[in-house]
């Protein structure tokens, strides 16, 4: 049951299979069951099952490789106990609730309003204490990293699940439990109890290069062990399912059923586990992405120790560092995250972080975004204490931030606008006014009451309600403060403007081009 999404220029007739396909993947892993750090010495390491050395570039098989490695991988039965059933397109056995990363997917590619309506091809809930209710049924794949019975597959396959089966490649069928799931990066780890001896496979302990052979293998359609070839063709990718998206994207035919199953390199090692595909139809396209091993192998360490991720957190609010925003800071080149706020007595503010610092690096190693900052800190286990190199006012200097735990929850800044009038700022197309005079605004800054929708701030995102906080790096507290940041820019032939600005999404930097011969 792998994951699926497409691009939002379909034809209403191929966005329509799109949306019975979506759906189909994510049922499959419902109905089953209704993304390291450096090493895992737990794991037993004994009776990995061998490989053959590399291939050549003269080889035209992998049957060896698939001989050592297949009896590792195994089919994911998973039943649900729940009034939720569904008919998908006449496939018995399926159903289940439409998991939220698919929800997401439906919404980011046109499908406002999820996925309800489409008789028949649509999950349909039956309404509890009716009659038709029924024990949900469906399969994944997932793979064994230990002799004693570590088996490694998706979060979304087992989520919910009562009862979870494992069948290896020779027939035999074990029970499992769930030790722990991740739904953040969807990684789970089941256990088979009672054995010692099970095949299993290494997860790799190298980056895969873009270009190198790949070889999937799992259980699509629920016909039990499956292989299929291919090549990575991307590293790095961000498909929108979560805060830590880097996935390995895969050029190999991957379908429903696949989800949890191990994609190898020539080596025998799992480079990543398999979990959505791009799809108009629901079927293989040949474009496939995985979660990579060192992501699995920092969460499986986590769940095999404790049963749950804690993450480490600095606490700040983030941004890229847009081209725009680089001439606004002085910056040479648009790389690393911009803070855009330093949330109180967290690491952050602790260590010295500031509002317009841009992190650059992380223990040494370069930070290409907002994302990669997130992605790296969101790795490590709080109490890490990790050593970040900042730009400040066009100055570089080091900070050491100790981390502490992820909060469950996160606050999101809003403001309610009273339309209060406001004040003319012609180069920006903005009426302003303080936020002291507007209810609920508070006491910094100043309110933006109304936006000319043709006006440069508008294309830069700027709403009405917004409450801008400094501009070119100074406070602001009225209208003429706005005016003389936006004249001092002016004054030192910057192309852009600065402002740090509160809002709906929390506090943010936006750089607004300065036109030289607006009046204001």
């Amino acid at each position: 049951m792998t994951r699926s999404t497409n691009f939002p220029s379909l034809t209403k007739r191929r966005r329509t299979a799109l949306l019975a396909g979506v759906v189909g993947l994510a049922v499959a892993g419902v109905a089953v069951g209704q993304f390291g750090y450096p090493s895992t010495p737990a794991f037993a390491q004994t009776n990995q099952a061998p490989v053959s050395p590399a291939l050549s570039a003269s080889t035209f098989s992998f049957a060896d490789i698939v001989q050592k490695v297949s009896p590792a991988v195994v089919s994911v039965k998973v039943k649900k106990d729940g009034a939720q059933q569904m008919a998908m397109g006449g496939d018995e056995g399926m159903g289940g609730d439409v998991p939220p990363q698919i929800e997401r997917f439906l919404k980011r590619f046109g499908f406002e309003n999820g996925p309800g309506g489409m008789q028949g091809q649509m999950p349909q809930r039956a309404p509890r204490g009716e009659p038709g209710q029924r024990r949900v049924v469906g399969q994944g794949s997932g793979f064994i990293i230990s002799a004693d019975g570590y088996v490694v597959t998706n979060n979304h396959v087992v989520d919910g699940a009562s009862e979870v089966d494992v069948t290896l490649t020779d027939g035999k069928e074990y029970t499992a439990k769930v030790i722990g799931a991740d739904s953040r990066t969807d990684v789970a780890l089941l256990k088979i109890d009672g054995k010692t001896d099970l095949p299993w496979v290494k997860l790799s302990d190298t980056v895969p290069r873009v270009g190198d052979w790949v070889i999937a293998v799992g259980n699509p359609f629920g016909l039990g062990g499956t292989v299929t070839a291919g090549i990575v063709s991307a590293r790095g990718r961000d498909i929108g399912s979560g805060p830590y998206d880097d996935f390995v994207q895969i050029d190999a035919p991957i379908n429903r059923g696949n989800s949890g199953g191990p994609t190898f390199d020539l080596s025998g090692n799992v480079i990543g586990m398999n979990t959505a595909i791009v799809s108009p139809s629901g079927g293989n396209v040949g474009i496939a992405f995985a979660i990579p091993s060192e992501t699995v192998k920092t969460v499986v360490d986590q769940l095999r120790q404790s049963g749950s991720v804690a993450r480490g957190y600095i606490g700040v609010q983030i941004q890229p560092v847009t081209d725009d925003l680089a001439s606004g800071l002085g910056l040479s080149s648009a790389d690393g995250a911009l803070v855009a706020q330093v949330q109180p007595d967290t690491p952050g503010a602790k260590a010295g972080l500031k509002s317009g610092d841009v992190v650059t690096k992380l223990n040494g190693e370069p930070i290409k975004d907002a994302r990669d900052l997130s992605r790296k800190i969101g790795m490590m286990k709080p109490g890490t204490s990790v050593a970040l190199a900042v730009m400040r006012d066009g100055k570089a200097m080091n900070l050491d931030v100790k981390l502490e735990q992820l909060p469950g929850e996160q606050q999101t800044a809003s403001l309610n606008d009273n339309g209060a009038p406001g004040h003319d700022v012609p180069r920006l197309g903005l009426q302003l006014a303080p936020a002291k005079s507007v209810k609920g605004a508070g006491a910094d800054g100043v309110v933006v009451t109304e936006v000319d929708p043709n006006g440069p701030a508008a294309a830069r995102g700027i709403r009405s309600g917004d409450v801008i906080l400094d501009v070119g790096g100074k406070a602001v507290s009225s209208p003429a403060d706005v005016r003389d940041g936006l004249a001092a820019a002016k004054t030192e032939n910057r192309k852009a403007v600065l402002m740090r600005v509160k809002g709906e999404q929390g506090v943010r930097f936006v750089a607004i081009a300065i036109d030289p011969k607006a009046r204001g």
